[in-house]
């Protein structure tokens, strides 16, 4: 059962990432992008080559992981059956395409939602150029504690999720994924044997290995990036989203976005929402 005292005043150890431009090309191909070999706007993120080489801005949510730090058995939390609900992302200043990136973690809340109803954990996660001490990227999540609800927390509501207009969206664009995606977002450094393992998908109750959540993440923000930057990273300046299904390595991704930020995902082949409640601030030109 869950330690709330314990939880919150959890010591996290920061964490330390040094990044290249290599390590930038790579999550950019992880997530799609250099699939088109005439397009000179995707080439350019992954490039190693190219002393100017842009980076894509929502890698932010690989660099300098903590670890399983929740499996700690102090903490009374079921770590297996935890899953990742949501996820937000400020970009303050460029990530380095060579430094060091400094993450601090902590947990902001636990909000109890009953017994066999689970609880929902939120983190938040500062990271900062270790080089100069200037902010890059905060960003939020929203763990689901399938197993561990009803340990006596706090049940106040949550905040409700952003809804995009009612109407058809703006932009649509198919993002196809590679049969073996999974196994290069992987290199990234999320190594959970679900997105790899036929036996751990197995006993998790899916078919085959799924892809990682957050790579489904990163395709939305390549959309986002191509549809209403122009490829300009810089005018990214903050997305949100909902995880609502798996996506299969091999389904075709479509991402429905509206001008004023807003955008969901559905595998195309299965019909199948995976994106839900997404919204981004983009800067002006």
């Amino acid at each position: 059962m869950i330690d709330l005292p314990k939880l919150l005043d959890h010591p996290i150890p920061e964490a330390r990432q040094k990044l290249s431009r290599r390590d930038a090309a790579l999550y950019a191909l992880s997530v799609g992008l250099g699939q088109d070999p005439l397009d000179a706007r995707q080439l350019s993120f992954v490039d190693p080559a190219r002393a100017d080489m842009p980076i894509l801005p929502f890698m932010a949510v690989v660099l300098a992981p903590q670890g399983p730090w929740m499996a700690d058995p102090a903490l009374g939390i079921d770590y297996v059956r935890a899953v990742h609900g949501e996820q937000s992302m400020r970009f303050e200043a460029p990530l380095p395409t060579e430094g060091e990136i400094v993450a601090r973690l902590r947990v902001l809340d636990v909000v109890d939602k009953g017994a066999d109803r689970g609880a929902l954990l939120y983190t938040e996660k500062e990271l900062r150029n270790a080089a100069t001490g200037e902010r890059c990227a905060v960003l939020h999540s929203t763990l689901f504690l399938r197993g561990d609800g009803g340990f006596g927390g706090p049940t106040r509501p949550v905040a409700p999720a952003h809804r995009p207009p009612d109407r058809a969206p703006d932009h649509t664009l198919d993002l196809p994924t590679r049969p073996e995606q999974a196994l290069y977002y992987r290199l990234n450094g999320d190594l959970n044997p679900l997105h790899a393992d036929p036996a751990a998908a197995a006993k998790a109750g899916y078919a085959r290995p799924i892809l990682h959540g957050l790579c489904t993440l990163g395709l939305c923000g390549h959309a986002l990036l191509r549809t209403l930057c122009d490829y300009d990273a810089a005018r990214l300046a903050a997305l949100s989203l909902r995880f609502s299904a798996p996506v299969l390595p091999g389904d075709t991704v479509r991402v429905e976005l509206w001008d004023d930020g807003s955008f969901r995902a559905r595998a195309l082949e299965r019909d199948t929402l995976v994106i839900n409640h997404g919204k981004a601030d983009i800067r002006l030109p």
